[in-house]
């Protein structure tokens, strides 16, 4: 048995008692997936596990993601094809140049967003886990989307409930002037569409799916459109809705794609290492076909 204590009143908790060398008992991954549907975030401290454990523990939720969305994916330092290297850190381990496209790509992350939401098959589970942090910064801040969604005035609800959004890596980064691609990256990464509300089906709420990807919205003049999904985005963003952790060696910390936002915050990644490894889960299919909300 493990022993969740809640990290905020609203969301999030702290797992003791979960040894992740070890492979989970089904009872156990019930456990864990039933505490993800009223926690949506859950960190499990002091785990020293390598790459195949981590990618074992996510293979007890779903399928894991096969390709890594990132520019110059051939330059790589990670053997095991299911772990994206959320690190600062060039193929030979080394930190990345100032002016390399990679890090200027990667600065993307500390945008609000929600893993994979431009992949017509979003993410559902995200586990990032620490193997070494910077003296100070860096933390990764988390928003609770479903809290978001109960908070919104009436009219809100009922303006964007039936929205549909189009998402791609193509639109977070041109937010930052990136523009710096491959024709096969820009072909890779076309915008697709994914509902604005949607029902989380582990805890039946209802989520905004609010992410940095979104580009456009069906119907309505870009410039509208992304007004408002600046003003959502504030809304569901508020201190109440969020959780910061500052990360320690070790910490594996597991989040919903489907009712949470996240982003990094800033540290001096041009003189500290900052090597952080994630599996991401893929969700069962694309939200248009997924129950409304």
């Amino acid at each position: 048995m493990f022993t969740f204590t809640p990290l905020t009143p609203v969301f999030g908790a702290r797992v003791e008692g979960a040894d992740l060398r070890c492979p989970l008992t089904p009872e156990q991954a019930r456990e864990i997936e039933d505490a993800m549907d009223r926690y949506a975030v859950l960190v499990f401290p002091g785990q020293d596990i390598d790459d195949d454990q981590q990618a074992a523990f996510g293979e007890n939720f779903g399928p894991i993601e096969g390709t890594r969305a990132t520019v110059d994916v051939h330059k790589q330092r990670l053997a095991n094809t299911s772990i994206n290297d959320i690190s600062n850190l060039d193929e030979k381990g080394n930190i990345l140049a100032a002016d390399d496209r990679r890090r200027f790509f990667s600065l993307g992350n500390r945008l609000w967003h929600s893993d994979s939401s431009f992949k017509a098959t979003p993410a559902k589970y995200s586990m990032l886990h620490a193997r070494s942090i910077p003296p100070e910064g860096g933390e990764t801040e988390f928003a609770d989307m479903r809290a978001a969604w109960d908070a919104l005035p009436d009219k809100t609800k009922a303006e964007i409930r039936d929205m549909v959004c189009d998402h791609s890596l193509l639109f977070s980064r041109a937010q930052l002037g990136f523009d710096d691609y491959t024709g096969d990256e820009r072909k890779q990464w076309e915008p697709v569409p994914q509902r604005l509300v949607r029902r989380h089906a582990g805890s039946g709420r209802i989520a905004v799916f609010l992410s940095a990807h979104i580009g456009r919205i069906h119907g309505m003049p870009k410039p509208e459109a992304l007004m408002l999904i600046r003003d959502l985005t504030e809304f569901a963003t508020q201190p109440r809705f969020t959780y910061l952790h500052h990360w320690a060696v070790g910490d594996l910390v597991l989040w919903d794609n489907r009712c949470t936002m996240h982003r990094g915050r800033p540290y001096d990644d041009k003189t500290y290492k900052r090597d952080m490894r994630r599996v991401t889960l893929s969700d069962v299919a694309p939200t248009l076909e997924q129950a409304a909300a």
